[in-house]
């Protein structure tokens, strides 16, 4: 099992910096890492590094699709591209790019998509993607994955530099509850059991992994025993840990930022009935668009926190 953190709370420093530190660190060491944009610089902190650094972060203003296969073309100069936009315009706007310049020809690109589901917050409904992740697992080629926190985020784009492929990396923009301790490291396509459990197995992924462990607790003060499961990687996802405790617990909720469908819960769905069929439960947004709010007010909203994990937990036992 994983060490977390022995209390949750915010990260120290926000996602977005986490990408930007980790993006002048490489180009300091000389790496092929080359930064595309949509003209959002400053919404990702990468202002400081383009000024610094003209060679290595390129704004390609507000033309999603033409970022795409402009990064295409650089992968196949030697360079390592890694594209940032919000996940609505990665995913929804892009996704014939996606699918030709990218998946189809195997090109090394990394798109970090941001402004995961109900963290878009004060952008709205048209901003706010719950379907990215369905949109993006369905190509042949593709790794996808939603980061936890700080130390996840970090360690991960530190791999994507010397890994080849096309690899979406779900994040929020802000601070993230700190799960995991620093200097720990991750394994993609490998879940991580952060806690064990014997009655109910809760399977999570992004900001709904901290919610997870709190609805674990609260389970655990009634004298259930719930496991607890980070699925930060969606694709390939981690059969043999759904099938495992799918076994021991015999009830399995899924968590996550994203519509139910087509997302985490579809995917712990077709390998449960493929292999080890059990009654679950699926937490997340349920037929609905985004709109305009604070990320507390969202989560309660469609039903993304502690209390609503609970909920379905106690329908299944």
């Amino acid at each position: 099992m994983f060490e977390v953190s022995l209390e949750l709370q915010k990260d120290a420093v926000e996602m977005r910096k986490v990408y930007a530190n980790t993006v002048r660190q490489k180009i300091v060491e000389n790496t092929p890492v080359i930064a595309l944009e949509a003209d959002l610089m400053s919404s990702m902190a990468m202002d400081g590094v383009h000024k610094d650094h003209p060679d290595h972060v390129i704004n390609c203003g507000i033309m999603e699709a033409n970022v795409i296969g402009v990064a295409a073309g650089l992968s196949l100069t030697g360079r390592v591209p890694f594209v940032h936009t919000f996940t609505a315009f990665a995913s929804r706007r892009c996704f014939d790019q996606l699918f030709m310049s990218l998946d189809y020809q195997k090109n090394n690109v990394k798109i970090i998509a941001s402004d995961a589901g109900v963290s878009a917050c004060h952008n709205g409904g048209t901003h706010m993607s719950f379907e990215d992740m369905g949109i993006v697992r369905g190509l042949a080629s593709s790794v996808v994955m939603e980061v936890t926190d700080a130390v996840m985020f970090r360690d991960i784009l530190l791999q994507l530099m010397d890994l080849k492929g096309f690899y979406w990396v779900r994040t929020i923009r802000k601070q993230a509850t700190q799960v995991y301790q620093e200097g720990s490291t991750f394994t993609i396509g490998k879940a991580n059991v952060l806690r064990d459990g014997k009655d109910v197995t809760l399977i999570a992924n992004g900001i709904m992994v901290a919610e997870a462990l709190k609805a674990a607790e609260m389970l655990g003060r009634e004298g259930v025993s719930a496991a607890v499961i980070d699925m930060f990687t969606l694709k390939p996802i981690d059969k043999d840990i759904i099938i495992q405790y799918a076994a021991k617990t015999g009830k399995i909720v899924t968590c996550e930022n994203h519509s139910i469908h087509n997302g985490l819960g579809s995917a712990v769905a077709e390998v449960l009935v493929e292999n080890q069929p059990v009654p679950m439960r699926r937490v997340g947004v349920k037929e609905r668009y985004g709109q305009v709010g604070t990320q507390e007010f969202l989560q309660q909203e469609y039903g993304l926190t502690a209390e609503h994990i609970l909920e379905a937990a106690k329908t299944l036992l």
